[in-house]
């Protein structure tokens, strides 16, 4: 079966765009293109996020800040009702023990407390650690015990189930904060005796009445004191801690700001459904609209994702490519069904938009006249269905394939690719909304500077920089070098200042040949294919690419049912016609790749790329190392295969 998380987010059909952010940065002289925009004053003088959140909420008072389904419908809390809520908790944390510097694990689905969760950790001097809800119980005991953790606050009563675990092995966690009622099981005295185990309103209580530790530490901290440890994916192993501070973060709010400006920042609603322990979300999806005095709403699942924009009619949206890649496919196939004059409208507007986009100025005066009419008979319902509101769609978090960008820029919505990485607190650059370069991820946002190495690596500096990794200071002296941030990607800039991502450093295929080849190139062009859903690419130092192929399950299915074939992915990817079909969709792909980028062997694998079986980060990125361990006997056989097997 397909990965249950995809499988809910094929039911989506939402709208897309990339953070609008607003610079255009033209190379100088000098190695570096830098982004220098005046900084606007708040933003100039705020030292730390408490301090930004006090502000913002004393200016907004009781209007809606965040909301959230209760009952059944959307319901708000104002700002003043989270300002209440962050300083009793920050005041019961202190309470309870936790000191300034100390480490504070929250583990959550997206929701109102997890922001107040975060603010108050910050706000008590402590340190917020974000993790991950998919995370094993691997990963959750070596995050709490790499961190140091004082303190863990839980949502849910599942999640209580599986971090209590790992917080009996982490020797230095003091107190255990569920925010709904939970007992974790097993409980008895001797194992609970070690940490304090309360609830929610009750961490609340115990901070109310006393000194306000929030107010002091927002007018102690500084813009360089660490502010969040969060913890990398673990693409190539052990996740590390990435060390932001205050300022790091204030640098991206700023960044995002004056890129965004031009569309007018007024009155704006996000609706945040990525997780908030992912460095894009929690500084795009949280700390950015704080600072703007946005609301924000929370989606409900993936699979309601498409219900909570329509109530929600958010303005601003963050995603990651692979949403826009299951509605390219999900709505190509949708057209593609309902067949007859719906069909014809909707390709006529995706011709004339792409048209009009990779050639302005070049429709005529009829083909306009049309191209407005197709507006309200296609792209206008399109438009419907995110809520009616909104200014743009930001992608970021992997690459965003070009033909997907077009196809969503064709239809009307405004999707702005956008690039950055943990270790810079994520955003480095971005496409602004008045000069959108869709093969791009734009110029780099103000205050921060990029240069390209001898070997093609891009390099970032500014005060967006990690500190460091937590506790791992060869890994820091390694990643972070005469000040520059060695990102691992490989990159060209043209004239302009726009950033051109051709692949990650270390994933680069060589062949036999001496041929360069992105992986990831190849991999996005094979899963732009109905057939296949993901894609792993194998062939360093060989004469040419073989790859793994997981079948689109839904497709797979409807393959089955049609040639009366059960409905058993383990027996379909045996089946020599089943994989004749999928050779044909390759061929289809192959068709638009160079000849060193052909895939020549295939393989398909009934079991996908998954969280749970760790072939994928919780970000949705494939381990290559890890599939290539696990399959390595398969990925040889391809090379002395007659055929795909």
């Amino acid at each position: 079966m397909a990965p249950i998380f995809w499988q809910n987010w094929r039911k989506v059909f939402a709208t897309d765009a990339i953070f609008a952010l607003n610079n255009k940065s033209k190379p100088d002289n000098q190695p570096a293109i830098s982004q220098m925009v005046p900084m606007q004053s708040s933003y100039e003088t705020w030292q730390n996020l408490p301090q930004m959140f006090f502000d913002k909420a004393e200016e907004k008072g009781d209007t809606p800040f965040l909301w959230a389904k209760r009952d059944g419908k959307y319901q708000s809390v104002s700002w003043q009702e989270c300002a209440s809520a962050v300083r009793a908790l920050a005041n019961g944390l202190r309470a309870l023990g936790v000191h300034p510097g100390d480490r504070v694990v929250i583990v959550s689905e997206s929701r109102p407390e997890w922001l107040i969760a975060d603010i108050a950790i910050m706000a008590a001097g402590a340190v917020t650690v974000p993790a991950y809800v998919t995370n094993t119980l691997g990963d959750h005991r070596h995050i709490l015990t790499n961190s140091g953790a004082k303190a863990v606050i839980v949502s849910t009563a599942r999640l209580a189930g599986q971090v209590f675990p790992a917080a009996m092995d982490a020797p230095t966690i003091e107190t255990f904060i569920t925010m709904e009622p939970a007992t974790p099981d097993p409980v008895t005295p001797e194992k609970t005796a070690s940490f304090k185990i309360l609830l929610w309103e009750e961490a609340l209580d115990a901070g109310r009445g006393k000194p306000d530790a929030g107010v002091e530490t927002a007018a102690q901290a500084t813009r360089g004191d660490l502010a969040c440890l969060i913890y990398t994916s673990g693409t190539g192993g052990a996740p590390k801690g990435v060390m932001l501070s205050h300022g790091a973060i204030l640098h991206n709010c700023r960044g995002a700001h004056d890129l965004l400006l031009e569309l007018g920042l007024s009155q704006e609603r996000f609706l945040s459904f990525l997780p908030l322990s992912h460095s894009y979300e929690h500084m795009a999806g949280q700390f950015f609209p704080m600072s703007i005095g946005a609301e924000i709403y929370y989606a409900e699942s993936i699979d309601k994702l498409s219900t909570n924009m329509a109530e929600a009619s958010p303005t601003i949206m963050t995603a990651v490519p692979r949403l826009y890649e299951v509605l390219y496919e999900r709505i190509s196939k949708g057209v593609a069904k309902a067949g007859g004059l719906k069909a014809k409208l909707f390709a006529r507007a995706l011709a004339l938009g792409q048209k009009a986009y990779e050639h302005p100025g070049t429709l005529t005066f009829g083909e306009r006249v049309e191209n407005r009419v197709l507006d309200a008979l296609v792209r206008r319902k399109v438009a419907k269905r995110f809520g009616g509101k909104l200014k743009v769609l930001v992608s970021g978090g992997a690459p965003l394939n070009y033909e997907v960008g077009l196809f969503f820029t064709a239809l009307g919505l405004r999707i702005l690719q956008g690039y950055g990485q943990t270790e810079s607190a994520p955003l480095i650059s971005c496409n602004p909304p008045s000069n959108n370069q869709i093969d791009t991820v734009g110029p780099t946002i103000n205050a921060t500077e990029v240069r390209i190495a001898e070997d093609g690596e891009i390099l970032v500096r500014g005060e967006l920089l990690m500190l460091g990794y937590w506790g791992d200071q060869a890994a820091s002296d390694a990643t972070i070098r005469d000040g520059w941030l060695h990102t691992g990607d490989i990159g060209q800039v043209d004239g302009d200042g726009f950033i051109r991502i051709t692949d990650r450093k270390k994933d680069i295929i060589v062949n036999s040949g001496g041929d360069n080849i992105s992986p990831q190139r190849v991999e996005g062009i094979l899963e732009l294919e109905l057939e296949i859903s993901q894609a792993m690419v194998h062939g360093d130092r060989k004469a040419h690419l073989v790859a793994l192929l997981v079948p689109n399950t839904e497709a797979a299915f409807e393959w089955a049912h049609a040639h009366k074939k059960p409905p058993e992915m383990g027996a379909l990817v045996t089946d020599d016609a089943f994989r004749k079909w999928l050779g044909d969709a390759l061929e289809h792909a192959n068709a638009k790749l160079s000849s060193i980028e052909k895939v020549k062997r295939f393989s398909l694998l009934a079991e996908p790329f998954t969280i749970e079986n760790s072939l994928m980060t919780p970000t949705m990125k494939i381990r290559r190392h890890k599939i290539s361990e696990r399959y390595g006997d398969i990925l040889k056989g391809l090379y002395g295969a007659k055929k795909a097997p």
